[in-house]
C-alpha cells in the first residue's frame, strides 16, 4: 500500500496536499486535500499506469456539481477508499469544463454501456486510456442491491489481476466500436438508395422536429415532457426560427410562438428563475419548474437570455425583455471578472445551519443561499410580508411538496402562481402601487440574502461560454437598445483576445484562471467565439471583430475540419491521448460545435463571399450539414440548432447594408428596425465610409459604391444577389423587410 503523504509539523502529523494543488482548475483544487493520490490527466499519469501495470481510475466532474460533492465527501475524503484507490489504481481527476474532449469520449462510452450518463463520471481505463468499465455516481457502501464504490473497486482490482488479458482485449474492442460509431455517425446513409435532395430532407426534418416539440409540449407548465425539466435553448431557437420562416401571423407561426412563449413564461414564474438576483438555475427536478437544481451556469444564462430576447421580438410583451435584463444584470454583478471576462458558474450548495438559519458553521446544503422560511420573510418585510408571501406561494411549513433528501423542510422556493394583478386585487392595491411594493420587498431581501455565505463560484473563464455570452449581450444591445450591453460584450472580447489568444500562432486556448491555462481550445471554443464576434460586429459596426472572426475560422479549418467526410471534430488531431476523435451530434445544454459552425459559415459567406484562400464558406457549411445528415434526418429533434443552420444553407443570401456614420442617431434608428420583430435571418454590413468599408469592399467590391443617399443614413436591402432601391426612412425599411 502506498502511504499517504504525511509530515510532522510541530508536534502533529499533517496530511500534505496531493498533486492537484498545483492545478488552476477550481474543481481539481477542491480535491487537492483528499487522501487519494490524484494526478491530473496527462502523460505522467498514463506513464505511471504503464510502468506499474495498474488500471486508471478516471473521475470526471466540475466544481459546481452537487453529486460530485456528494461522492467526494462519501468516498474521496475517506482514508479507507483512498487506500484501495492508491494501492490498486492510478487515480486521475479531470475537470470536464477544461477537457470537454475527454469528457465526450468517455461519456459516450458510459452512455452506450449503461444507458445513461452524468456527473460525477467514473471510468476505469487500461494504461493506454481504453475504457473497460464505467458509471456515474457510486455510493460508498452497498445500497438497495446496488454495489457500492468500495465493492466495485475491490472487484475490478481482483479481475485486473486474474483476467487482465481478457479485460484489455475487451477494451480494445470497445475503442474499435467507438471509432465505428464516430465514423457511422457522420457518413452518408447506407441503405443502397441515393439520398434525397437536401432541400427535401430538410423540409421533412423541420416538420418532424416541430411536430415532436409540439406534441411533447406541456401545455400547463411549459417545457417538454415531464420531470426533470431542462431549459434547452436550442429548442426554443428552433421554434422562433420556425415562426419567422412561416410568418409570425400564420397558424404554424402562432403555434410555434405559443409553445415557446408559454415555456418561457412558466420558467420565469417558477423557482428555476432567481426572482431576487436574476438569472436561471440549471434545471428543475419537478415538472412545474418549481424546485431547481440550484447551480447557475454561464452558458445557460447566455442561451436563455437569447430565448427571452426573441420572445420579446415575437410577442411584443415587455416582460420577456425584463427577464433578459435580469440575466444580464446577474452576469454583470456576479459572474464578471474585473478585467472583463465572464466566470463559469456558481454552485448549488452553500453554507447553512439547522432550521434554515445561516450560521457560517461549515455545514452545506443545496439551495441554502436561495430558500426562505416564512418566519425569515416576516422578520425581513414586516407588514408587507403577507403581500409578498401570497404572491410567491410562501407557506408556513414550506412549499416544497417533494423533498426526497429532506433538504427543504419548512423552507420555500419562491415562485409566482398568479399574476400581480390578482395579488393587488387581494390586498386592495392598484397595480402601480403593487408593483412598487413588490420591488421594494425584493430589494430588501436582496440585501439580506447578500449577507449569507454565497455559493462557491467557479472563476474559470471558458472561451466557448464567453463567446455565447458575447453573442447574447450583442443581441441584447440591439433588441433592447441598451449600449451598456454592447460595452460589456466588447470588454469580454478584448479580454479573450488579450488573455486566451496566441496571435503569433493564431490559436485559442480553452480557459483562463489567474492566467492562461495550458489546454488549447477545442472546436466549440472557436465556433462559439466566432458566433459572438459576428454578432458583435453586426451590433456595433467595428470591423475588427469581423476580421478576427475570419482569422479564427481559418484556424478552425486547419485544426478540426474533416477533409474526408466534412464537418468538424471536437478535438485536435495532434493529441495522442484521445483514443477517438468524435463529432457532436446533439444540441443539448450547449449547441453542438458543428451546428454553430455551419451557421457561422453561412453568415461569413453572406458577409465576405469566399475565404481569403478563395475556398467557399458556403460549400463548407453545406458539407457540414451533410456530414450530420444521418443524425438530423433520423432524429431531427436532437439537432434543432443544426436545423436552423440548415435553413440558412438552403437560402439565398440575405443582407442589409447600412451606409453612413454608425454613431449617427438616424443610422442607429434604421439599425433598430432590423431588431423589431423576428424574420428570416439577414447579415448586417456597415458601410461606414472609412477603413471598415474599404476592407469589406476588397472582399465585396460592390460595397464600395454603397453610400448615404443625399447625405442621409441609408439602408440597402439585398436578397437573391439583387439589392433593392436604397431607403432612408424607417417606414420604408420596414416595408422592404416584409416585401
Amino acid at each position: 500500500m502506498q502511504p499517504v503523504d504525511e509530515r510532522w509539523i510541530g508536534n502533529e502529523i499533517v496530511r500534505m496536499p496531493n498533486r492537484l494543488a498545483a492545478e488552476k482548475s477550481p474543481y481539481l483544487r477542491q480535491h487537492a486535500d483528499n487522501p487519494v493520490d490524484w494526478l491530473p490527466w496527462g502523460e505522467e499519469a498514463l506513464a505511471k499506469a504503464r510502468t506499474e501495470g495498474k488500471p486508471i481510475f478516471l473521475s470526471i466532474g466540475y466544481s459546481t456539481c452537487h453529486w460530485c460533492h456528494v461522492m467526494a465527501h462519501e468516498s474521496f475524503e475517506s482514508d479507507t477508499v483512498a487506500a484501495v484507490l492508491n494501492q490498486d489504481f492510478v487515480p486521475v481527476k479531470v475537470d470536464r469544463e477544461e477537457r470537454p474532449d475527454l469528457d465526450r469520449v468517455y461519456m459516450t462510452y458510459v452512455q452506450q454501456t449503461t444507458g445513461h450518463g452524468g456527473w460525477p463520471m467514473s471510468v476505469w481505463l487500461t494504461p493506454e486510456g481504453k475504457p473497460f468499465y464505467g458509471g456515474t455516481y457510486f455510493p460508498r457502501e452497498d445500497r438497495h442491491g446496488r454495489p457500492g464504490f468500495i465493492t466495485v473497486l475491490n472487484t475490478i482490482a481482483q479481475h485486473w489481476v486474474t483476467q487482465r488479458e481478457k479485460i484489455e482485449r475487451g477494451a480494445t474492442e470497445v475503442v474499435e466500436a467507438l471509432r465505428k460509431f464516430a465514423t457511422e455517425g457522420v457518413s452518408p446513409a447506407g441503405d443502397g438508395n441515393a439520398p434525397a435532395p437536401l432541400h427535401e430532407a430538410a423540409g421533412e426534418a423541420f416538420e418532424q422536429a416541430f411536430q415532436h416539440f409540439y406534441d411533447a409540449h406541456d401545455t400547463r407548465w411549459g417545457g417538454f415532457g415531464g420531470a426533470p425539466k431542462f431549459p434547452r435553448g436550442s429548442v426554443l431557437n428552433f421554434l422562433f426560427r420556425t415562426a419567422a420562416l412561416q410568418g409570425v401571423a400564420s397558424d404554424p407561426g402562432q403555434a410555434a410562438i405559443g409553445v415557446a412563449a408559454v415555456t418561457l413564461q412558466r420558467m420565469a414564474e417558477g423557482g428555476l428563475h432567481d426572482h431576487l438576483g436574476g438569472g436561471f438555475h440549471r434545471y428543475a427536478v419537478d415538472a412545474e419548474w418549481h424546485v431547481p437544481h440550484f447551480e447557475k451556469m454561464l452558458y445557460d444564462q447566455a442561451l436563455i437570455a437569447v430565448n427571452y430576447l426573441e420572445a420579446q421580438q415575437a410577442t411584443g410583451v415587455p416582460m420577456f425583455g425584463w427577464v433578459a435584463r435580469g440575466i444580464f444584470d446577474y452576469v454583470a454583478r456576479d459572474l464578471t471578472d474585473p478585467a472583463g471576462g465572464f466566470y463559469s458558474a456558481e454552485d448549488a450548495d452553500s453554507e447553512t445551519g439547522d432550521g434554515g438559519q445561516v450560521t457560517g458553521n461549515g455545514k452545506h446544503a443545496e439551495g441554502a443561499f436561495y430558500v426562505w422560511t416564512q418566519a425569515e420573510l416576516e422578520a425581513a418585510l414586516g407588514e408587507d410580508a403577507a403581500f409578498f408571501c401570497a404572491h410567491y406561494d410562501v407557506k408556513p411549513d414550506g412549499n416544497v411538496a417533494q423533498d426526497p433528501h429532506g433538504e427543504f423542510g419548512g423552507r420555500n422556493v419562491l415562485r409566482q402562481l398568479r399574476p400581480l394583478a390578482r395579488t393587488a386585487e387581494q390586498f386592495k392595491l392598484d397595480l402601480p402601487a403593487a408593483e412598487q411594493k413588490l420591488l421594494a420587498c425584493l430589494e430588501k431581501l436582496r440585501v439580506i440574502r447578500a449577507a449569507r455565505p454565497r455559493p462557491h463560484r467557479d472563476d474559470k473563464v471558458i472561451t466557448a461560454w464567453n463567446g455565447l455570452m458575447i453573442s447574447a449581450l450583442a443581441q441584447g444591445a440591439r433588441i433592447l437598445d441598451e449600449p451598456a450591453r454592447l460595452t460589456a460584450a466588447v470588454r469580454a472580447a478584448e479580454f479573450l483576445q488579450r488573455e486566451l489568444y496566441d496571435e503569433a500562432a493564431g490559436t485559442l486556448y480553452r480557459s483562463w484562471r489567474q492566467g492562461r491555462g495550458a489546454v488549447p481550445g477545442f472546436a466549440e471554443d472557436y465556433a462559439c467565439l466566432i458566433q459572438g464576434l459576428l454578432d458583435l460586429y453586426e451590433a456595433g459596426s467595428d470591423v475588427r471583430w469581423l476580421q478576427w472572426a475570419e482569422r479564427l475560422q481559418a484556424k478552425m479549418e486547419a485544426l478540426f475540419w474533416d477533409a474526408e467526410r466534412g464537418g468538424y471534430f471536437n478535438s485536435r488531431a495532434d493529441d495522442p491521448a484521445i483514443i477517438v476523435r468524435l463529432k457532436d451530434d446533439y444540441d443539448g445544454a450547449e449547441p453542438a460545435a458543428n451546428s454553430v459552425a455551419a451557421m457561422n459559415l453561412v453568415r461569413l459567406d453572406w458577409m465576405l463571399g469566399s475565404a481569403e484562400d478563395c475556398s467557399s464558406y458556403h460549400d463548407r457549411a453545406r458539407r457540414t450539414v451533410e456530414a450530420l445528415r444521418p443524425a438530423w434526418s433520423r432524429q431531427p429533434q436532437a439537432l434543432p440548432q443544426m436545423l436552423c443552420a440548415l435553413e440558412l444553407v438552403l437560402a439565398e443570401p440575405r443582407t442589409v447594408v447600412l451606409a453612413g456614420d454608425p454613431r449617427s442617431p438616424s443610422l442607429r434608428a434604421l439599425a433598430a428596425v432590423l431588431s423589431e420583430s423576428p424574420g428570416p435571418r439577414r447579415a448586417v454590413l456597415w458601410a461606414d465610409g472609412a477603413a471598415g468599408q474599404q476592407w469589406l469592399a476588397r472582399r465585396r467590391p460592390y460595397l464600395a459604391e454603397m453610400k448615404p443617399v443625399g447625405g442621409q443614413a441609408t439602408a440597402y436591402v439585398c436578397e437573391n444577389f439583387t439589392c433593392r432601391v436604397p431607403v432612408t426612412t424607417c417606414t420604408a425599411l420596414r416595408a422592404d423587410l416584409t416585401a
